[in-house]
């Protein structure tokens, strides 16, 4: 066949993509059935009408622990004149939900009544028919409608269904999907203990199969098919053979030589659309191979779940006659200007957390392959195609991942990254669980604006004054002169060159960053770390067009150590735990103080508060010091300053 690359000729946007999938797959207005066990119904949906077989309750009985009596039996009751009834025949013990005995009609509380010793009861008021007392058919009545066709079930519909007298159900059957995972670089989960270089753990037809269950479907995950077009043909066809619903190929959908899901279903079908103009997914396909829709789906993780949720999860509820949730929408303040394609609808990923009186909205990474940024994300914010981007002006829509509680209670921290704060994060949801930590790597410098623009409750800062020594006092007061803050140590670390383990290239020290074979990996301008390397590098009149990398800009120290770890760098200035966690070796730099830069308007607020206490606690310093690379004589020191002293 021929195997030159795919090319994505005529890209659909998503309401043309979405009108040509149900033009070609409309409802099925007669869908299949099965009969299920009521108890195990929840989440199908009804395909005929169900009625009561019989009333709720089928008898009538007492409402309350009490004495059931024919009322007209106790008129003329009064505290002042009481009125005695003879048990067993002029008033019946009775608990809730029992029988009414015969003859009677009316219940009074056990709590109304004064026992007397000679088999008499005395009561000082009357009863009124039917007080205290559930009728037959008060909930249910025989022959009425309990749910129309197309009802969802729910664990609240099986009370009804079961009070109703019943106990098996007609449901659509739930849309049977084949899932297709193709290429010779993914490997299954359980193999990953011996997982090598070049190969990638299958995720996707496991998240995409758990998203059609939560849809109402069923799926069937088909073995890894290599990146061959006629097995992944034969995998199609035996798929359309057992009669599955939907078929999704994932991976081949892009435009590389080795991609051959568009080759497939042109073959084997129709080829209804390739490409759509949306981030991510936009190499999703679709075609129609004997009247069952095949999707090529993308490989990259975030891509592959969001052209599942455009398109193969509307189909899904289609033919289960339910309709889309619109998601909750708030208003959000995007924390910076975020920039995005004309022609291009986005969905971009974000963290959100009430500061002050706005939510901010923290964007994630955007690649189509950073699962995280869905895991992390709190809200997703859709960039419209005809929009270069959103301003940190301009409040916009966000849909919501996590329910609004959760984000209110959001502790918000913007600036230089250290892994303490993970810690921290850690131990503030073993301390309350109600409370969380969303943090962004934005640089020291980054997070003092962020806290100049309202739009973080703290900010993690390790800034050198290179006169004096000091950390971020220098900065503070002259970036944020009008704002009393709360400056608290957090640890004390080392900083140092991150390089390979047993340092094959002899890097012995700063100085070394000159060689033509080393090559370097840089922290991005504005953090704390480019300003202490900045400034030793003009310590030794070394110059940036000196070193090789110095322009290549990682955002964490974790990052720096990923690349070393990689070879894509021999060397990069970093944290020692971030060495340490991933087994490299370290030139240590200098002692540097890291510290949480707190609007003193947040400072007293209870979830900053018991930020606080945990930072004090021995429990955290014991931890960060495992991590090695800290000190901690100095967390949890304050200081105030005021914006008198920063003038």
């Amino acid at each position: 066949m021929n195997k030159e690359r795919n090319i994505f000729l005529e890209k659909k946007t998503i309401t043309e993509a979405s009108k040509i999938l149900f033009n070609n797959f409309p409802i099925n207005k007669d869908p299949e059935s099965e009969t299920v066990k009521v108890i195990d119904s929840v989440n199908r949906v009804l395909s005929e009408p169900v009625f009561a077989a019989f009333s709720s309750p089928n008898f009538h009985s007492s409402a309350m622990d009490g004495i059931a009596v024919l009322s007209k039996t106790t008129f003329g009751a009064h505290e002042l004149s009481p009125k005695q009834l003879e048990i067993d025949k002029d008033a019946f013990y009775i608990n809730t939900g029992q029988l009414l005995p015969e003859n009677t009609n009316a219940v009074i509380m056990i709590e109304q009544i004064n026992e007397k010793d000679n088999g008499f009861v005395e009561i000082e008021s009357p009863a009124v028919p039917w007080q205290n007392v559930r009728k037959m058919g008060e909930d249910i009545i025989a022959t009425q409608l309990l749910f129309p066709r197309n009802h969802k079930i729910t664990p609240y519909c099986i009370g009804t269904l079961l009070s109703g007298g019943i106990f098996f159900a007609d449901v659509i059957k739930k849309p049977r999907l084949l899932i297709i995972p193709t290429g010779k670089e993914i490997v299954n989960p359980e193999e990953n203990i011996n997982i090598k270089s070049g190969q990638i753990i299958e995720t996707n037809s496991y998240v995409l199969g758990k998203l059609t269950e939560a849809a109402g479907g069923s799926y069937t995950r088909h073995k890894i098919t290599d990146d061959d077009p006629e097995k992944i043909e034969e995998a199609v066809k035996s798929g359309i053979s057992d009669k599955y619903d939907i078929i999704l190929i994932i991976g081949g959908s892009s435009a590389g030589s080795k991609d051959f899901a568009k080759y497939v279903i042109a073959k084997a079908g129709t080829l209804l659309f390739h490409g759509v103009t949306m981030m991510p997914g936009k190499p999703v396909l679709l075609g129609s191979v004997k009247n069952v829709p095949v999707f090529g789906i993308p490989g990259y993780q975030v891509s592959a779940i969001v052209a599942f949720e455009q398109f193969v999860q509307p189909l899904i509820l289609n033919i289960l006659k339910q309709q889309t949730t619109d998601p909750v929408q708030i208003k959000v303040n995007p924390a910076k200007k975020i920039p995005s394609k004309i022609g291009v609808t986005e969905f971009l990923r974000v963290k959100l957390g009430r500061v002050d009186k706005k939510i901010v909205a923290t964007p994630l990474k955007k690649s189509a392959g950073c699962i995280t940024s869905l895991t992390e994300a709190s809200g997703i914010i859709k960039i419209p195609d005809n929009a270069e981007g959103i301003s940190a002006d301009t409040p916009v829509i966000a849909n919501l991942l996590k329910p609004l509680s959760s984000i209110e209670n959001t502790i918000v921290v913007a600036g230089s990254h250290d892994n303490t704060i993970d810690l921290l994060s850690d131990l503030i949801k073993e301390q309350d669980n109600s409370i969380s930590v969303s943090s962004s790597h934005l640089g020291s410098m980054g997070g003092l604006i962020a806290i100049k623009k309202g739009v973080t409750h703290i900010a993690g800062s390790h800034l050198l004054d290179i006169c004096d020594g000091s950390y971020n006092i220098s900065y503070i007061k002259k970036y944020l002169p009008d704002m009393n803050v709360v400056l608290v140590n957090l640890i004390l670390r080392e900083q140092g060159l991150i390089i390979a383990r047993g340092n094959p290239k002899k890097i012995k020290s700063l100085k070394d960053l000159v060689r033509e074979d080393i090559c370097f990996i840089n922290r991005q301008a504005g953090s704390g770390t480019r300003v202490l390397l900045d400034y030793k590098l003009k310590s030794y009149n070394i110059t940036p067009d000196m070193i090789c990398g110095y322009s290549s800009e990682e955002y964490t120290h974790m990052s720096v150590a990923v690349a070393v770890l990689s070879k894509a760098a021999d060397a990069g200035l970093g944290i020692y735990a971030a060495a340490k966690a991933l087994d490299l070796d370290f030139v240590p730099v200098i002692t540097e103080q890291y510290d949480l830069i707190i609007p003193e308007k947040f400072f007293y607020d209870k979830k900053i508060q018991l930020l606080i206490e945990i930072i004090n606690s021995e429990k955290f310093k014991n931890m960060v010091l495992r991590l090695g690379g800290y000190s901690t004589k100095k967390t949890g020191m304050c200081s105030h300053i005021t914006a008198s002293a920063a003038l």
